[in-house]
């Protein structure tokens, strides 16, 4: 693992691009250096590497197998270096988001859409940062979790935690998740959900389902459990099916891109409010990430994809963490507020 991570921080230096990554509940942490520093893009999900595309979707970046030299180590468990210092929570912003949370509650009044996932961005100064440190710290402390830190120099550079699977394929076979509602976990306490988490779970279900079945046969849900991510407790369920002849992963990411959890439903009117009225550019937060046609770690032919949530883009100095919340008819502003500083610990408890 440290000649793993020495050999990140050189390319890094000669600004090279890479992607460093740890699958959910695995010990192996795998790495993509590309020996050039072109900007390289997936046309068709037919490509060997690692992709990560943004929200809207229209530039999916490539770390392609052929251009890169493909490492994989083994890390343990140490308890001991899962967190830096915890950041509070500033407060800045409270007022606007809430402000446009009740107006996304307006609308969903105004029947113009059932839910809609709003978010904010908060920067955090981190000093001199050490990425390697932090993308040590995500390995120990998120084991459920997709651990990455991504880095082009023509991009910038992106690390985090996510929850949340968006697809896996192997062959024809898919498997997908269904993740909404939010609550802090607390050791002692017996898990409950209110209507409003129930509500919003089974929207993102409803809407994967429903649009999976046109593509595929053999469809099939579990039933909706509790993830415990982190400190933070999700509403699960988990989805597989196999794809009818003719469709390929571009079509199912069509599909589920971006979905209930991330945009809302539907999916291109509460995109557009998003848009409209969020007041920034989320970038690669709710997009997607992951491998693309081949398992690096067993030279297995299939992809794994994640939902780019719990994520943050380092700039110099500062981190900008992404943070949002799903938005229905029940919702209250300063709870949802309050459900976006839980989430924003995901990343400060691991800066310094």
């Amino acid at each position: 693992m440290v000649d793993f991570l020495d050999h990140a921080r050189q390319h890094f230096a000669r600004q090279q691009p890479f992607v460093l990554y740890s699958k959910p509940n695995q010990d192996k942490v795998i790495g993509l250096f590309q020996e050039d520093d072109e900007l390289y893009t997936s046309e068709n999900m037919e490509e060997v590497g690692f992709i990560f595309a943004p929200f809207d979707g229209k530039q999916q970046l490539l770390i392609p197998e052929n251009k890169s030299k493909v490492l994989v180590s083994d890390f343990v468990s140490d308890e001991n270096n899962s967190k830096g210092n915890p950041v509070p929570d500033s407060g800045k912003g409270k007022e606007a988001f809430e402000h446009l949370v009740q107006k996304g509650i307006d609308a969903i009044e105004n029947n113009a859409f059932q839910k809609v996932v709003l978010s904010r961005k908060e920067i955090v100064a981190v000093g001199d940062l050490d990425f390697s440190v932090i993308f040590e710290r995500l390995l120990q402390a998120y084991a459920t979790a997709f651990k990455y830190c991504w880095f082009h120099p023509k991009v910038g550079m992106w690390m985090g935690a996510t929850p949340e699977q968006l697809l896996k394929s192997e062959g024809s076979r898919i498997n997908t998740v269904a993740l909404a509602g939010t609550q802090q976990y607390e050791q002692k306490r017996e898990v409950t959900w209110g209507g409003k988490e129930i509500e919003e779970q089974k929207i993102v279900t409803d809407f994967i389902v429903d649009n999976l079945k046109e593509l595929t046969s053999e469809l099939s849900t579990s039933a909706p459990y509790t993830l415990k991510a982190g400190n933070i407790l999700h509403i699960k369920t988990d989805i597989e099916a196999v794809l009818n002849p003719g469709y390929g992963l571009k079509d199912v990411v069509s599909i589920l891109h971006p979905t209930p959890a991330v945009c809302g439903l539907p999916k291109n009117i509460s995109k557009n409010f998003i848009l409209d009225n969020e007041g920034y550019d989320r970038e690669y937060y709710s997009g997607f990430l992951g491998e693309l046609n081949q398992d690096f770690a067993t030279h297995a032919s299939k992809s794994d994809l994640f939902v780019n949530l719990r994520c943050m883009q380092i700039k110099g100095n500062e981190a900008h963490l992404y943070i949002g919340c799903g938005i229905t008819r029940e919702s209250v502003p300063e709870k949802e507020y309050r459900e976006t500083v839980n989430k924003s610990g995901t990343m400060k408890r691991i800066l310094i």
